[in-house]
């Protein structure tokens, strides 16, 4: 059997401290990984002497969102934004060479809504944005692999993000059969599995294979762990 390693998400822990500073408070507390968003507000040498002065591993973050103060969550399923996503990519390696890390998460994006907020697309565009999304997540695993970086997608609930494009397991995982790519791998998030689907220990066994990272926080409020509905020592 095999041990959870758990990695400190830096973007939702530490955040009395400033973010170059939380690298250093999430070793003091035994974390020997970290994650985050994006590291985009600073430079990669900044990120990686932080990594370096407090002995932690970079394990993970996203490639650039597009404009997230605009509601932008992701552009690798946008239509049209396939140079702003290749420069994105880029920039992506870039940091993920200097830092050492081994794991990039793209983000599919947002669908159109509607004035009550319910996706308002039709077949045609919904095929559109697959298409464009299938050959954004094959460009970026086939330049991950050339630095054995593995490539992750993620489905992600409609309350905390209304209208994202990828929101189930099975969808995510039709995705990697069709994509053929051996680095790529979904980025399974107990909280957002809860929300959408539930079932988590036997949604877990169904797609282990296929899974190359985990998330975990407590339902339905994103706090630690050990508050809410989802009883993780069952699924550790």
């Amino acid at each position: 059997k095999h041990m959870p390693i758990f990695s400190a998400n830096l973007s939702m822990m530490y955040k009395e401290h400033e973010f170059l500073d939380r690298f250093a408070a999430a070793a003091s507390d035994g974390f020997r990984f970290v994650e985050y968003l994006f590291p985009y507000d600073f430079s990669p040498e900044q990120i990686a002497g932080s990594l370096k002065a407090s002995g932690v591993t970079q394990s993970l973050f996203n490639l650039p969102p597009g404009d997230w103060d605009k509601g932008e969550r992701g552009i690798a399923a946008l239509p049209g934004r396939e140079k702003e996503f290749a420069a994105g990519l880029e920039k992506a390696l870039a940091y993920a060479d200097a830092t050492a890390c081994k794991r990039l998460h793209v983000m599919a994006g947002r669908m159109p809504l509607d004035s009550q907020q319910q996706v308002a697309i039709s077949d045609a565009d919904r095929a559109a944005m697959r298409k464009s999304y299938i050959a954004n997540v094959k460009l970026a695993a086939r330049a991950c692999q050339a630095q054995g970086i593995t490539t992750l997608i993620e489905p992600i609930n409609n309350r905390d993000i209304p209208g994202y494009f990828l929101n189930y397991q099975q969808d995510a995982h039709d995705i990697l059969s069709e994509v053929a790519e051996p680095n790529l791998k979904v980025q399974m998030d107990f909280y957002h599995v809860q929300i959408v689907e539930g079932d988590l220990a036997m949604t877990f066994k169904k797609y282990v294979d296929g899974i190359g990272h985990i998330q975990i926080a407590g339902v339905p409020n994103r706090h630690e762990p050990d508050d809410g509905e989802i009883h993780y020592p069952y699924l550790f």
